[in-house]
């Protein structure tokens, strides 16, 4: 019997951390082309950390490329003034989309930086929570999304939290050949 129990509890026990770990929102619908052009639009960041955009950027740029989407080519980052950068992150992203329009792109990926930091605590375990967008840059409609978070053990690190769930994210693209 004490088998038994101790077999449950496990279970019990490696379900809970499972599910405590890690949400993962999966859409059907619409395949894309990962033959074609991509734009790669800004993550926005509305996390409380500085410069997780950027990070998030450069770690889906290379995950978009593993997965065979290679015609990839960034936004421009145009501010070359020592004036305060545009904090306004939607103002960012909108004129990400006006310059994929202008260079012929249908399809930009971008997304959304929700939470990017260490929670506070004796380990301070990381968590991240992202959102990959789909923009027909003709309309600006976003045609496709998925969302996942993460908070991971204490001596995981934030980079290492956010690239398994961008990873995540990223599979779950319905971009064929």
């Amino acid at each position: 019997m004490g088998s038994v129990t101790s077999r449950a509890l496990s279970f019990l026990i490696l379900a809970w951390l499972l599910a405590a770990c890690s949400i993962h929102d999966i859409p059907t619908g619409k395949t894309f082309a990962a033959g074609q052009r991509w734009a790669l639009l800004p993550m926005l960041n509305y996390s409380q950390e500085p410069m997780a955009g950027e990070r998030a950027e450069a770690m889906l740029d290379t995950l978009l490329r593993m997965r065979g989407i290679e015609r990839l080519v960034r936004y421009p980052d145009n501010d070359t003034s020592d004036a305060m950068p545009e904090l306004n992150e939607r103002k960012r992203l909108d004129a990400a989309i006006l310059w994929a329009r202008s260079q012929g792109f249908r399809y930009g990926i971008g997304g959304v930086i929700s939470e990017w930091r260490y929670k506070s605590g004796l380990d301070g375990e990381p968590a991240v929570g992202i959102s990959l967008q789909v923009v027909d840059v003709l309309t600006g409609q976003v045609v496709w999304s998925s969302s996942a978070a993460r908070s991971g053990w204490g001596r995981e690190s934030l980079s290492g939290n956010a690239q398994k769930v961008m990873r995540e994210l990223v599979a779950s693209l319905p971009a064929e050949g």
